[in-house]
């Protein structure tokens, strides 16, 4: 019988912690489980943040976050899943960074923490206590850390970009008020 390390344990609760919650705001905007907005009501906010078309995106944004979650959990696919995750919430730390750090104003530090412990997970991997594991890590190599966490990189700078170019150039666009009624 093998005796799991206190690295191991460490590991099951985080890729749990983060994994579910992840799950749970994947779910949100695929399903609008525990009050999101489903497909609709997500893709129009994302439309309305700059993510278009924007039930395309909120699907992509939905199933990384649900599918990266369930499977960080499982510890199954950990690069891959990890990766999925952690471009997703850069995605969502775009949005949040105008408004500063913290959370309580609308700022980034509770996706930006979610991406970095997911990254962290796709690069640590799942420990002994994993479906990795125990299928004798066949979609957990070594050279799948790189591979995943490059093409996400890759997608996840293009699809922020183009958001950040739409959402600047709308800016621009907008005409001051000159004179208070």
């Amino acid at each position: 019988m093998t005796c799991f390390d206190r690295r191991d344990l460490g590991l099951l609760l985080l890729r749990l912690g983060t994994g579910g919650v992840l799950a749970a705001h994947g779910a949100q905007k695929l399903f609008g489980w525990f009050g999101g907005g489903g497909l609709s009501g997500t893709g129009m906010a994302m439309a309305a943040m700059g993510y278009v078309p924007g039930k395309r995106s909120a699907l992509a944004a939905g199933l990384a976050e649900a599918g990266g979650g369930t499977l960080l959990a499982l510890g199954l696919a950990t690069p891959a899943a990890g990766a999925s995750a952690a471009g997703a919430m850069t995605g969502a730390t775009a949005v949040h960074l105008p408004h500063g750090f913290f959370a309580q104003e609308g700022g980034y530090e509770y996706a930006a923490s979610l991406g970095l412990t997911a990254a962290g997970l796709a690069l640590t991997g799942p420990g002994r206590i994993s479906l990795d594991h125990l299928l004798g890590h066949t979609v957990n190599r070594g050279w799948m850390v790189p591979a995943a966490l490059g093409v996400t990189a890759a997608a996840t700078l293009a699809v922020v970009g183009a958001r950040n170019n739409r959402v600047r150039r709308a800016a621009e666009g907008e005409q001051p008020t000159l004179f208070d009624e």
